[in-house]
């Protein structure tokens, strides 16, 4: 768990009532620290700032026996490759891109919160089971082309709703050409397609991974196991779809801006900068963060940045470094990436998330000016990374990423441009090599860093939560569904097109809002478009027809016992396994959200607060919800898996209209829906 996601799953393990949690677990901080001045100078004053919350995970992590790594120690997905991931084993993290750990063979799926406290608390956790999508992998990765565009290329074809509810399997001779690490990456962004998880067969490369990162029995134990039939794909293996790849044919990528499915090719990226009338400028590139911040990532961008230093260039835009863990701040250090990066110019942050989930202090526009950033990040929804709507954002691998630092321009190519040199004399760079692990072994760095060896439950532990902290707030249990219908439910707000759990639920300046449910409420579903007023948080409220925030009005329905519900497009919730986006509406008094489709994580997360998700039969229906329309149901009592929900419309003008909607609910998770959660049902089971 991560510690912006832990806060509320520690909270509500709390209400489970158990005295430790039933599997290994870890909690990672690496969200709340802003990148900013850089490295432990942010450590630093995110220890001061987010104390109160260090203080709290902490203390429920000794309590409960709970491995604890604080701030600075790295970004959780490349902490669990390091230390904890092993092939063919089973982990649920709070995190979207969990699947990271894919690149060692291991089945990692993104969850919300309060499935992993299902899992803490020994309740089978259960999953509607996924279609298998297999990439049958054949060639070898040319020369500037990297792991990273073989999932930006992926990405482009399947889109964001491409891989939901389905595992896409690697397979086939392509996969031994690549690293472990290399592997991660493809994985890890398996996330922006929606997919329940991804995964490679292991592999030489992931044993070779193991071993250097002091795992040798665990590479032993997997060679074992593949000498024995396991491990791999089975021949014959049948598939929901096959996607051919040849990795000779994969070319470097620039995907963006606003989505990671807008993939270009490096070679047409110049004519599309034209097209779109776009400014030829890079203000910011950015490397680092869980999808590219290994060794061989930051061996690569070293490179290109000492064949530009040794030509008399530094960065000309401005450039910014985030090693995954202390374990890889400390190797490259030692063999001198570090240094090479900062005598470019780059600021090395410290070893968390920092700008790719929003946390930057970004101070060298003002937040209206149009801009373009580049970076090797996995997201680029409008504003996430430094919360400026002007901004536009470009995902590529950290080659490339560094080479544009130095050039300054979008439209360089480093493949067929060349630079100017110190001397006026025209300079091309040169492909870096593919160095995945260090000569000389990785180092464990500072020992402050390091939990300890073994951890033990310590139930005497006191947790301790002020009653006035705007940081941390006790959850209160949600009440059971009242076992009748929904009737006059007002439309909050009716959501077009892409409604991201950022918009839902925003991060940033938010983040430190994550342990206290009814602040973090203030900012629900503010980045949405209504289509109602065609403006961004903005609604009417229907019984005082003024117009408000999103919150504010959501808070006047609650106060006035109105009963609500959302209405969203496609691929509703898409994005981060955030639960405050299932949490937040929840708490503000909404009992049901009606899409044309949903993410598969947040409809998830709804059924476990006790939401109602429901998806049009049919889509074009969504037309049909006009403003100030009231909607009823019929269908909900009784509800069975595979029922079908009668919504009753009844619009402003009088008339009346009847559509269906469909759900995906199971009976156990209908049991959570009429206890008001799932946390509840596993309360009253102690």
């Amino acid at each position: 768990m991560q510690d912006a996601s832990a806060q509320m799953a520690l909270l509500q393990f709390m209400l489970a009532r158990r005295p430790t949690s039933a599997v290994p677990a870890s909690v990672h901080c690496d969200h709340l620290i802003e990148g900013y001045e850089g490295g432990d100078k942010d450590v630093d004053r995110a220890k001061v700032t987010n104390k109160e919350i260090f203080d709290f995970l902490q203390a429920t992590t000794t309590k409960y026996g709970i491995d604890f790594w604080g701030p600075g120690s790295g970004i959780i997905h490349q902490i669990v490759l390091e230390n904890y991931a092993v092939p063919g084993l089973l982990m649920l993290g709070t995190d979207s891109h969990t699947p990271n750990a894919g690149g060692l063979g291991m089945i990692a799926i993104g969850v919300g919160g309060a499935d992993a406290v299902d899992a803490m608390a020994g309740i089978p956790w259960e999953l509607k089971a996924p279609k298998v999508i297999g990439v049958h992998l054949t060639g070898q990765l040319r020369e500037w082309a990297s792991p990273k565009d073989v999932i930006l290329k992926l990405v482009g074809q399947l889109t964001v709703r491409g891989g939901t509810n389905a595992i896409i399997e690697y397979f086939g001779p392509g996969v031994e050409t690549l690293s472990c690490t290399g592997m991660a990456t493809i994985c890890n962004m398996g996330a922006e397609v929606g997919a329940t998880t991804s995964i490679f067969p292991y592999t030489n490369n992931m044993a070779r991974y193991l071993v250097s990162t002091n795992r040798a029995l665990a590479a032993s134990e997997a060679d074992n196991a593949k000498a024995a039939g396991y491990l791999t794909s089975d021949k014959g293996a049948h598939y929901d779809q096959i996607i051919e790849l040849n990795l000779s044919e994969v070319e470097p990528h620039l995907n963006g801006p606003m989505t990671p499915d807008a993939a270009t090719p490096l070679s047409k990226f110049k004519e599309l900068i034209e097209s779109k009338g776009w400014k030829d400028e890079v203000k910011v590139s950015l490397i680092g963060s869980c999808t590219n911040s290994s060794y061989q990532d930051m061996q690569r961008s070293a490179n290109i940045a000492r064949q530009a230093l040794d030509r008399g260039l530094k960065a000309k835009a401005k450039f910014y470094v985030t090693p995954g863990s202390e374990q890889i701040r400390a190797t490259i250090e030692r063999d001198g990436q570090m240094q090479t990066l900062s005598e470019a110019g780059a600021v090395v942050l410290a070893n968390a998330c920092g700008p790719c989930i929003g946390m930057w202090k970004r101070t060298d526009i003002d937040k209206n000016d149009e801009n373009a950033i580049v970076s090797s990040f996995n997201r680029n929804f409008q504003a996430r990374n430094d919360g400026f709507t002007k901004t536009m954002n470009f995902l590529a691998s950290p080659e490339l990423v560094t080479a544009l630092a130095f050039s300054g321009k979008l439209s360089f190519n480093p493949i067929t441009d060349s630079l100017i040199d110190s001397e006026g004399k025209p300079f091309k760079f040169s492909c870096p090599p593919a160095e995945d692990l260090p000569v000389d072994g990785f180092l464990t760095g500072r020992q402050i860093y390091q939990p300890p060896l073994e951890t033990k439950a310590e139930p005497s532990q006191q947790i301790s939560i002020n009653k006035e902290s705007d940081r941390l707030q006790l959850l209160e249990p949600f009440a059971p569904w009242n076992g009748k219908e929904f009737n006059n439910l007002r439309v909050l707000v009716k959501v077009v097109g892409k409604c991201t759990t950022d918009h839902i639920s925003a991060a940033g300046p938010w983040l430190k809002y994550k342990g206290h449910l009814d602040n973090i409420a203030n900012n629900t579903l503010i980045g949405a478009l209504n289509e109602f007023t065609n403006t961004v948080n903005v609604v009417r409220n229907e019984i005082t027809k003024k117009e408000d925030s999103i919150p504010a009005v959501a808070r006047q329905y609650k106060a006035a016992n109105i009963p609500w519900l959302v209405v969203g497009d496609y691929n509703y919730g898409e994005g981060s396994a955030r639960e405050h986006a299932a949490l937040q509406p929840r708490y503000l008094g909404c009992s049901v959200i009606l899409t044309r489709s949903f993410a598969r994580i947040h409809e998830t997360n709804l059924k476990k607060q006790g939401v109602l998700p429901l998806t049009f039969a049919n889509p074009d229906d969504y037309a049909l919800i006009e403003d100030g329309v009231k909607v009823s149901t019929e269908g909900v009592v009784g509800i069975s898996p595979g029922s079908i929900v009668k919504l009753k419309l009844e619009y402003a003008d009088g008339s009346k209209a009847e559509i269906l909607a469909n759900h995906t609910m199971s009976e156990d998770q209908i049991m959570w829906f009429k206890a008001g959660s799932a946390l509840n049902v596993i309360a009253s089971q102690v």
